[in-house]
């Protein structure tokens, strides 16, 4: 599937959507170069899953942590400073996936450490108020994830 964002509020918006969807072991994995809308997609993702923590790039600190109501916790890990993808296995995770969902900014830089059910979303920049996202589903979950969001936006499975 793929989407054109005509600003941030709506790449924000997409992002509530997949968020509000979001269940334990959902995997996100984004990939795009700095300023393709990575973190403004995953600030609107958080709210779609009900945190209400400030949502920032995890960049120096490698994961984030939101939480949301009863405990339960979205993961946002920002691979950007890892050398390779033993370094995101050290980070368990595994025990990540089975305590909540994950997204993974910059995921194209540990893709062998990840799992293969997943939802792919490549970013671009197109101009200063436009993003391309190309969103691909890898296992049932994630191919339905992705239809039910398709469903939504554009009315058809």
């Amino acid at each position: 599937m793929e989407f054109i964002s005509r600003s941030p509020e709506q790449t924000r918006r997409l992002g509530m959507r997949f968020g509000a969807l979001l269940q334990v072991g959902d995997l996100i994995c984004l990939a795009g170069d700095l300023g393709s809308g990575k973190t403004t997609f995953v600030q609107g993702i958080a709210s779609g899953w009900g945190s209400l923590d400030q949502v920032t790039s995890p960049t120096f600190v490698l994961v984030n942590v939101y939480r949301g109501g009863d405990g339960r916790r979205l993961y946002h890990l920002d691979a950007y400073r890892l050398s390779n993808a033993a370094q995101a296995v050290d980070l368990d995770l595994d025990a990540m996936l089975e305590s909540g969902p994950l997204v993974v900014e910059w995921a194209d830089h540990v893709r062998e450490a990840l799992p293969h059910e997943h939802l792919w979303v490549d970013m671009r920049w197109i101009s200063e108020n436009q993003r391309d996202l190309v969103f691909r589903g890898y296992g049932e979950r994630h191919q339905n994830l992705l239809a039910a969001i398709r469903k939504q936006i554009f009315g058809v499975r």
